[in-house]
C-alpha cells in the first residue's frame, strides 16, 4: 500500500514513515500541502495522512482541492493536528476527511485508523466519517 503523508514536522513525518514501512507500506512525504497535492495527483496513493496546520495552503484548503479533482477525490485522508483550535475547526466544519488522529498518537491508533478505512485486500473504500481522542501535541502542531 502506498501512503502519502503531509506534515510540516519533520519528526511526525519520520516516526509515521517508520511505522508504515515497518509494515511494508510504500511511504509518500511531502512537507507542504502544495507538494502533496502535487504527489497525489501523480503518485495516486492509497491513503492520505494530512496535517491541519502548514505553512502556506492549510490542510483543510487541501483537502477541499483533493476532494474537488476526480484524480484524488476517492483517496481516503486522514487528517492530524496537535493544535487545540484546528482540532475543533476540524469538527466544525467536517470537510471531507475520511478520519481524524491527535497528535501525539500511537502505533496502535494508526492502524486501527487504516484498519478502518481499508478493506482487507487493501483497496480503499469510503467509509462514514470518525472521530478520534488523543492528547493534544505539546509543540502545538
Amino acid at each position: 500500500m502506498r501512503v502519502l503523508v503531509v506534515d510540516d514536522s519533520s519528526t511526525v513525518v519520520a516516526m509515521l514513515g517508520r511505522m508504515l514501512r515497518e509494515n511494508g507500506h510504500v511511504v509518500l512525504e511531502a512537507e507542504s500541502a502544495e507538494k502533496g497535492i502535487e504527489i497525489a495527483q501523480s503518485e495516486q496513493p492509497d491513503l492520505i495522512f494530512l496535517d491541519i496546520v502548514l505553512p502556506g495552503m492549510s490542510g483543510f484548503s487541501a483537502l477541499r482541492t483533493l476532494r474537488r479533482q476526480r484524480a484524488t477525490n476517492a483517496i481516503p485522508v486522514i487528517m492530524m493536528s496537535g493544535n487545540e483550535q484546528a482540532t475543533e475547526q476540524f469538527y466544525a466544519q467536517r470537510i471531507g476527511a475520511d478520519d481524524f488522529m491527535k497528535k501525539p498518537f500511537t502505533r496502535a491508533e494508526v492502524f486501527s485508523r487504516i484498519e478502518n478505512l481499508l478493506d482487507i485486500s487493501l483497496l480503499p473504500r469510503r467509509r462514514a466519517r470518525g472521530s478520534a481522542e488523543g492528547v493534544p501535541d505539546p509543540a502545538g502542531d
